[in-house]
């Protein structure tokens, strides 16, 4: 499995770029709001988002599954960034629990009961009064749809990835227990869009 995602972001790392999304903005300034400073990053990557909330002082821990993004982003952010080594699925990596955690496009590619335990994991690890955010990919998205249909609302992407596409109904099914207090879908970028997800957010 680490060996499909290291092939993944090798053949991705171009089409990803290396500035953070629109969104990880956004989600600063709702951390910032809100009074947090220590986020966990499920899903690291190379750190391109996680970039954002480090220039701004906060405590960053990540989980990556891949080796390769793990190997560049200790270029950028040396010793003072955890990275724990490993799948999301896996969590919880350690007993630290966070002020805010940021899921940035992860979940959509994992199947239901993985999607779950996520969610529940994630949840488990905040601070009470934690914030976590989840940005999935909406059924408005212009890839719904495309490739062959595996189940309901996931299709398999010319990628080789099976892509889980959210609507309102299924996001108040996997989050509802979670206190939804923010829930609306976004544009990414936010100028010349070319992708839609729902941004969703969750106060413990």
């Amino acid at each position: 499995m680490t060996e499909f995602w290291d092939k993944t972001f090798r053949s991705n790392k171009k089409m990803w770029g290396e500035k953070p999304t629109d969104n990880a903005f956004t989600v600063l300034k709702l951390m910032q709001k809100h009074n947090k400073n220590s986020v966990l990053i499920p899903g690291f990557g190379y750190g391109r988002n996680a970039k954002i909330f480090y220039d701004n002082g906060f405590d960053v821990t990540g989980i990556e599954i891949s080796k390769t993004a793990i190997e560049r982003a200790r270029k950028y952010f040396g010793i003072d960034v955890i990275i724990h080594h490993g799948s999301v699925s896996d969590m919880p990596h350690s007993k630290v629990q966070y002020e805010s955690i940021y899921c940035y496009s992860l979940i959509h590619l994992l199947g239901k009961s993985e999607r779950i335990k996520l969610i529940e994991d994630c949840y488990l690890q905040l601070i009470p009064n934690g914030i976590m955010v989840f940005v999935a990919l909406s059924a408005n998205d212009k890839r719904f749809g495309i490739g062959k249909k595996v189940r309901q609302n996931t299709f398999h992407s010319y990628q080789g990835l099976n892509l889980y596409f959210y609507n309102e109904k299924s996001i108040k099914q996997e989050f509802g227990n979670y206190n939804i207090i923010e829930l609306k879908e976004i544009n990414e970028p936010e100028e010349n869009p070319n992708e839609i997800h729902w941004m969703i957010v969750c106060k413990k």
